[in-house]
């Protein structure tokens, strides 16, 4: 006990110091909402990957999709690490920060109103964000509850407002830069754990050949196996089908995710850009294939603990029964891995809306004459807010908004995916078409919760599906609808063509030699 209490304290020091670190560095908007730009590749790519993998993926997901499929949820974490992550920094990284920086956009609502010169579309992406980026704070916390008590004994409760109280600190002290530097720290807390867990599980388990073997000899007339012999440790285990939709959802939605592609915002320049490439991808594989492949074994751990009281599986409860097992220095280890995997995700997230709702709602709609002061002060204040209200709604949760939780990938990914990615790349994309992919987003999400209207069954499923009808709604209605101003698409895509030493489009400048 006493060395887990150490390492908390540790911890917690640490997260504090940081921020009082970083308040120099949060004097302006522009400092406090994406750390002047001039964020390096390791900072970048650490942010990156630890607002993408909290506890949901390590605590609910592992365990969940680990009991479900076996060993052929390790394709998730693959997924994630070469979708959700190399490939959205090849496609959106470089192109993403010219044209915000161009643009002068801090946001991705701020994005949407001045790529697409609608104020009604930035105000509108600014509720979207807000309505389902908030319930989707509370789930950050998911998994907690089990792994403190098992190691402190302590209420779930003290554990929400402790977690939420220190993030809240250092986030309005340093504003993005202390996010950054707290999610590098957090980040290698997270390598170590994982890999650290990993080869603990496997130990106990006769080594990764045992392990594999003891799931292969599990009989095939379980109702789970859909009588495939040795379906546990097969290449594609028992649902490739659902598997796919989930590699879908949480690899390609990242691309959506204002929390996330505001990273690239702040990307300092080319060789950044092409590092950060680099080191995020081998985070995710780290991490994402880590979780998911601790999360094969799970069947291996099915004891009377991860049953709840109706007799049913408890997937929360899988990844804590396989850790309950492990030396007190190792569970010392993994509450520090999931509170640095939970802090850094709400982190991004508070953050995220705070910037959002004061730049594109509040700033000159409500509040005239904003400056610079102003708009800080706001930030913080709306940073309170919006940490108690996911304090509150971790605490006592409404059926609709545990709904809502599980879908805010889907919905927002949904709505902001196409639109984005195309406004980054195709001249050709209509007003028009981005409401139509607003509302397609949304519709779908809404109509799937309600009972007499639900058509996919699976959460999962229909936010996969939902971000790919936007795929397709934004180039259909944009081929049918007026096209925008000649004038408009020219100054926004001239970015490109600005020269360095070569053309923008080949290569993003420092901050210096733009000087």
């Amino acid at each position: 006990m006493l060395i887990k209490i150490l390492l908390l304290v540790l911890f917690f020091a640490v997260m504090i110091s940081v921020g009082f670190y970083s308040r120099r560095h949060s004097t302006n908007v522009n400092d406090f909402v994406l750390g002047g730009r001039k964020v390096g590749p390791w900072l970048t790519a650490f942010a990156y990957g630890t607002s993408y993998f909290s506890a949901v993926v390590f605590v609910g997901y592992a365990g969940q999709f680990g009991y479900k499929y076996g060993m052929a949820t390790t394709w998730v974490g693959i997924g994630n690490a070469v979708l959700g992550s190399l490939l959205a920094w090849v496609v959106l990284g470089r192109r993403t920060r010219i044209m915000t920086k161009f643009l002068d956009a801090k946001t991705m609502p701020d994005f949407f109103g001045k790529r697409y010169h609608s104020k009604g579309l930035r105000l509108t992406a600014a509720v979207i964000s807000f309505v389902f980026l908030i319930p989707y704070t509370s789930s950050v916390y998911n998994g907690l509850s089990r792994l403190f008590g098992m190691a402190f004994n302590i209420p779930y409760a003290v554990c929400v407002v402790g977690m939420a109280a220190l993030t809240c600190v250092y986030v309005i002290l340093g504003g993005y830069m202390a996010t950054a530097i707290n999610d590098f720290i957090q980040g290698i807390i997270m390598i170590v754990g994982i890999l650290a867990v990993i080869s603990a599980i496997l130990a106990q388990n006769g080594g990764l050949i045992g392990a594999i073997m003891q799931l292969s000899q599990i009989p095939s007339d379980m109702p789970a196996t859909m009588g495939q012999p040795g379906a546990f440790a097969s290449f594609l285990g028992t649902d490739p089908v659902n598997l796919l939709g989930v590699v879908v959802l949480t690899s390609l939605g990242t691309w959506g995710l204002p929390q996330m592609v505001q990273k690239f915002y702040a990307i300092r320049d080319e060789k950044a850009v092409q590092t950060g490439t680099v080191i995020s991808t081998i985070f995710a594989v780290i991490i994402a294939g880590g979780c998911y492949f601790l999360g094969g074994f799970a069947r291996l751990y099915d004891t009377p603990a991860i049953y709840n009281e109706a007799g049913k599986v408890a997937y929360d409860a899988i990844i804590p029964a396989m850790l309950s097992t492990l030396p007190d220095l190792l569970i010392g280890v993994v509450i520090m891995l999931v509170l640095s995997a939970s802090m850094s995700t709400l982190a991004s997230l508070v953050l995220t809306s705070s910037s959002t709702i004061t730049i594109d709602m509040l700033k000159d709609n409500v509040i005239k004459d904003m400056d610079e002061k102003k708009q800080i002060v706001v930030m913080r204040i709306l940073l309170v807010f919006f940490i108690v209200m996911s304090v509150v709604m971790a605490l006592k949760p409404p059926t609709f908004i545990a709904q809502l939780m599980g879908i805010s990938w889907g919905a927002l990914a949904g709505a902001f995916l196409a639109p984005f990615l195309y406004g980054l790349y195709w001249k050709g994309v209509t007003r028009i078409s981005v409401w139509a992919c607003f509302a397609v987003g949304i519709l779908i999400t809404v109509l799937n919760l309600i009972p007499a209207t639900k058509f996919i069954q699976s959460p999962i499923n229909a936010g996969a599906f939902t971000m790919i009808a936007g795929l397709v709604v934004v180039p259909l209605v944009s081929w049918i609808t007026p096209k925008m101003e000649e004038g408009e698409i020219r100054f926004v895509f001239d970015c490109f063509l600005e020269k360095h030493m070569v053309e923008q489009k080949y290569a993003l400048p420092s901050e210096d030699s733009e000087k």
